[in-house]
């Protein structure tokens, strides 16, 4: 179900996503021109109607000695998708599933392991939960940044 998101909930989002650590409901306030109590509050309902999930912090899984990030395509039916990937997420080393849209590589793995090693364990445990490994790439790195239209336009810069 959709939720109706004004300017202000666009503002405190688009600072939440690109800091939620780092960001106080003062220095929202300020850059949407509300007060704190207000941004308090907008979170709050926010978070009630699950449009804030959850606040994850972005690791470094290199600087933790697990400098491999491997990414798995795997293909499997539609109608088990949604149970693959929860099993999926109970392998050692796996850290995101995404669901795709598609019939074909419609399971995307991130998993990440200290060497080749654990990455061969994974996948072999990946592929024993009944998963069909379609293709492995070697992650090199990611960026990430708020996306635009979450309030980048509802921020005084």
């Amino acid at each position: 179900m959709k939720f109706e998101l004004d300017d202000i909930d666009r503002g405190i989002l688009h600072r939440l996503q690109d800091d939620a650590r780092h960001t106080t409901a003062s220095d929202i306030a300020e850059d949407v021109d509300v007060t704190a109590n207000t941004v308090r509050n907008r979170i709050q309902r926010l978070e009630d109607e699950g449009v804030i999930t959850g606040y994850m912090p972005v690791l470094d899984y290199e600087r933790t000695g697990k400098s491999m990030h491997m990414v798995v395509q795997c293909t499997v039916p539609i109608h088990k998708r949604g149970t693959l990937a929860t099993d999926a997420l109970s392998v050692d080393g796996v850290v995101a599933v995404r669901e795709l849209m598609t019939g074909h590589r419609n399971l995307r793995i991130d998993l990440v392991a200290e060497d080749t090693d654990e990455i061969t364990a994974a996948v072999s445990r990946l592929q024993r939960t009944g998963l069909d490994i379609e293709e492995e790439e070697l992650l090199k790195a990611e960026y990430r940044q708020p996306f635009d239209n979450f309030g980048a336009n509802a921020v005084n810069s």
